[in-house]
């Protein structure tokens, strides 16, 4: 297994659930290319894993940054041959069946890696491959190499696959829950007695908690008595972000209304506090673990639309939705879901309970470590490189 980061994200999450719930047949190695709490959380977990160190300034270089220009991402590749042989080389010494990279950087830094390995190559995608997303050069480049380059692709929904035409064989993989992150029955919930709206991930521009905050204060003309709670911290260098969120609920007058819990090892206990759960990002997201993860709970869900969101919220076209879907980036129609959920806690029972069932059938971590493995013993069977 191949990660860039030693931070904690969601990927990384999805990663050490994924890992927790494999077939004891398969034995399973980490290589990190920087040191951090991920690396220990693989440890404390008790998977195998080791960090193979890349220059940070080439480790920390956002996705955006990167592959920024044509004439950026060739000098960044160059930059990172070497350290592309030498985890060949270490690959080689480790001699596994197949390399699985989880991360855009791992997976172009895999591609030489793997050639110098002579192992089959599965690259896992959790990031939508668009202009709505990535840089133009970078798209183009993922989906050119993603033809060819690795022996099978896992994607984390069917919105991602969407944005890899001409692919063959991907393998949708939804990032499961596990069986302790399922709460009870909504109808067993009680629902906290002053409402409580939370909003729960990274703080970053693309999560939208400037939305949420702004929302937050039309909420509050009809339910002043409503708290919210910005669950989760900066990574990334976005510490910047943080402070215009921060600035932007003093604006407002919200500095009594609006709490900053900061990072959260474990958000089950967070999520039980909620009255509601606010998912607010800007642009259409691959999947939405948050989502799931609030829906396990038993906790109503007001969601923007698009990628991977709708296939959770709403799982075919005419079907009754699993919350409230609204536009992107419209503070007044998130503030409307938000009190529509809260001013008829019947119906928002009836789709919570709609969801808590649903996120039973199709997200169960056992099911996601079933289409991983299989994809696996597909490549491992594949003619070696």
């Amino acid at each position: 297994m191949l990660d860039h980061t030693g931070a904690m994200g969601g990927a990384e999450l999805a990663l050490i659930r994924l890992l927790d719930h494999l077939d004891p047949a398969i034995t399973t190695h980490t290589v990190l290319f920087s040191e951090g709490p991920f690396a220990e959380r693989l440890e404390e977990s008790g998977h195998s894993v080791e960090v193979l160190p890349l220059n940070p300034r080439l480790a920390g270089a956002g996705r955006v940054e990167a592959g920024a220009t044509p004439l950026t991402a060739a000098r960044n590749a160059l930059r990172v041959l070497p350290y592309a042989v030498r985890l060949g080389l270490r690959l080689r010494r480790l001699a596994p069946d197949l390399i699985h990279s989880t991360s855009l950087k791992a997976d172009l830094i895999a591609i030489p890696a793997a050639l110098i390995a002579r192992r089959p190559l599965v690259w896992h995608i959790h990031d939508r491959i668009s202009p709505d997303y990535l840089p133009g050069p970078m798209v183009r480049l993922m989906r050119t190499l993603a033809r060819w380059a690795p022996t099978r692709v896992i994607v984390n929904s069917a919105g991602t696959a969407a944005t890899l035409p001409k692919v063959p064989r991907i393998a949708v993989a939804y990032p499961g829950y596990s069986a302790d992150q399922l709460g009870p029955s909504p109808l067993e919930r009680r629902a906290p007695a002053t409402p409580v709206v939370g909003i729960l991930g990274r703080v970053s521009p693309t999560k939208g908690q400037i939305e949420f905050v702004r929302a937050a204060a039309l909420v509050r003309r009809d339910h002043p008595d409503t708290r919210f709670r910005i669950i989760g911290a900066p990574l990334f260098g976005e510490d910047t972000y943080e402070q215009q969120v921060r600035a932007e609920v003093a604006a407002l007058g919200l500095e009594d209304a609006v709490e900053f819990t900061g990072f959260v090892a474990d958000p089950s206990d967070e999520l039980d506090q909620l009255t509601v759960c606010v998912h607010a990002s800007g642009q259409p997201e691959p999947f939405g673990q948050v989502i799931v993860e609030a829906m396990a709970r038993g906790i109503p869900v007001v969601a923007t639309h698009g990628g991977g969101v709708t296939e959770i919220v709403r799982p075919a076209p005419d079907s009754e939705p699993l919350g409230w879907l609204v536009p992107p980036g419209d503070p007044s129609a998130l503030a409307d879901a938000v009190a529509e959920a809260l001013e008829h806690p019947e119906v928002a029972a009836r789709r919570a309970l709609a969801a808590w069932l649903s996120v039973q059938e199709r997200f169960p971590i056992s099911r996601t470590a079933a289409v991983v493995s299989e994809v696996w013993r597909s490549a491992a069977r594949a003619p070696r490189h």
